[in-house]
């Protein structure tokens, strides 16, 4: 056999243009109209039970906290564990601090299915509940769920279309990364952001189920809470090339800045037990801080129709506040850039990722001075009265672990008064091409900067 008959193309060649007539198509696609979308959503509702109820911590199903440690574990020993952690970031009083975390080592799937309609790239999205969204039920990947979910650890029924993720062929596979989740929150807890290509056979649709365009997406990506994080993180890693031949700086000079940033910061993160975390307390409720900054661990009790297990009990993450996170970019040369920040977050496996010019809860910053404040965090705050919101929604988080964690998503328009292009320590420019590049490789992009990317990627903003 000859060598050449051995050899394919390393990259499909016309994946980047199905992409863009996928995302290009809006309004109507295979199944179903954008406008109808919402309608739906609110009908499978309907057509299931569901009920979140707050529960004190020590009453949840299945779960207790640990003699000794305090630790919040479930009985099975999978799932998740609620335990402590002490980190130090460098010197002096901000850089010092002890947290509970959500501590979660089994690496989940999160999964689009994409299938060819008239030529067109259809994406399975599915309308699946949550307890911790603020609306239940939103828009998610076809697959998505942890290990102890799929090996059926609860017992209950199976993870359906798992087969097109787990058995795979390797040339069906579009995109497969690990990427993170919120490092604030979990503790080196990284998800597998899968699309894969469905060819052949009908694939069988549920009434949860429906088939989307990624501009039919990108339009629904406009709207508050319709969209779920899964979702956007597995849109945030689509394999889209660049798009500009030319950047402010090299991809060699990016990866070299990156590289320096995650060697220069001295950092110490360990877990420790969840009764020795200092500055929490614990009450029958929650555990939180006294001061009612940053958040809580609270429980629920849940039913839920069309799951896995029709019911069950579990702790959750609190937030104490609406988050922001925003992109200030700029035209350079013609060519938007982003200005991103090598963000250090004590949950990272590699230390920084890169993320929003600004992610915060503003809230929790008001007791501060000024000076101590969140760079860039009044240039997005006062974006309105400027007219330089470009994009605005707000979307929730991860709703399987967090209640009501709702971040304000935002694009702002920059001038060489507000953000100039001789960035400030830790903050550089990068071209959405660059994101795109980083983002088929694992821990480059925090899953926030994977938000904003979706939204570009989709239609649902442009620069």
């Amino acid at each position: 056999m000859s060598t050449a008959t051995l050899l394919r193309p390393r990259g499909a060649q016309d994946l980047a243009a199905r992409l863009a007539r996928s995302a290009a198509v809006t309004g109507e696609g295979h199944q179903m109209r954008t406008e109808d979308v919402t309608g739906w959503l609110a009908e499978r509702a309907r057509a299931h039970r569901f009920t979140v109820h707050r529960v004190p911590l020590d009453r949840l199903d299945r779960w207790s906290f640990t003699p000794g440690t305090g630790d919040l574990v479930h009985h099975s020993g999978r799932f998740f564990a609620v335990r402590g952690l002490a980190a130090r970031i460098g010197g002096g009083p901000l850089g010092r601090w002890q947290q509970p975390v959500i501590h979660q080592p089994e690496v989940g799937i999160l999964g689009i299915l994409a299938k060819e309609f008239d030529g067109v790239l259809h994406f399975l999205m599915q309308a699946k509940m949550e307890p911790g969204n603020p609306n239940l039920l939103q828009l998610s990947p076809t697959v998505q769920a942890t290990r102890s979910n799929y090996q059926r650890v609860h017992a209950g029924s199976g993870v359906r279309y798992l087969e097109h993720f787990t058995e795979v062929p390797p040339d069906l596979v579009l995109a497969d990364s690990l990427q993170s989740e919120h490092g604030a929150w979990f503790y080196r807890k990284s998800n597998r952001n899968m699309l894969v290509e469905a060819v052949g056979a009908e694939i069988p649709i549920t009434p949860d189920h429906r088939w989307l365009t990624l501009g039919q997406i990108g339009e629904l990506l406009r709207l508050d809470n319709v969209v779920n994080m899964d979702a956007r993180t597995v849109l945030g890693c689509l394999p889209l090339p660049a798009t500009e031949p030319d950047a402010l700086h090299t991809d060699v000079e990016l990866l070299s800045w990156v590289t320096a940033e995650r060697a220069r910061h001295d950092l110490d993160v360990r877990l420790i037990p969840l009764a020795e975390v200092d500055g929490w307390t614990r009450d029958a409720d929650s555990v939180r801080r006294p001061d009612g900054r940053f958040f809580r661990v609270t429980g629920v009790t849940v039913e839920a129709g069309n799951r896995e297990v029709r019911g069950w009990s579990q702790p959750l993450v609190e937030p104490c506040g609406t988050g922001v996170a925003a992109f200030l970019f700029r035209l350079l040369d013609g060519v938007p850039h982003v200005l991103v920040h090598a963000r250090v977050e004590a949950g990272y496996v590699n230390r920084v990722e890169l993320a929003p010019t600004v992610q915060c809860t503003p809230s929790d910053w008001e007791p501060l001075p000024t000076g101590d404040r969140p760079p860039f965090l009044d240039t997005v705050l006062r974006a309105a009265e400027r007219g330089a919101t470009r994009y605005a929604a707000t979307h929730s988080e991860e709703g399987g672990r967090f209640l009501d964690a709702c971040v304000r998503y935002m694009f702002v328009e920059a001038d060489a008064e507000t953000a100039a292009i001789e960035a400030p320590g830790g903050y550089t420019w990068v071209t959405i091409g660059q994101l795109n590049s980083l983002a088929a490789h694992g821990h480059y992009l925090n899953v926030q900067a994977r938000t904003l990317l979706a939204c570009v990627n989709s239609g649902a903003v442009r620069l």
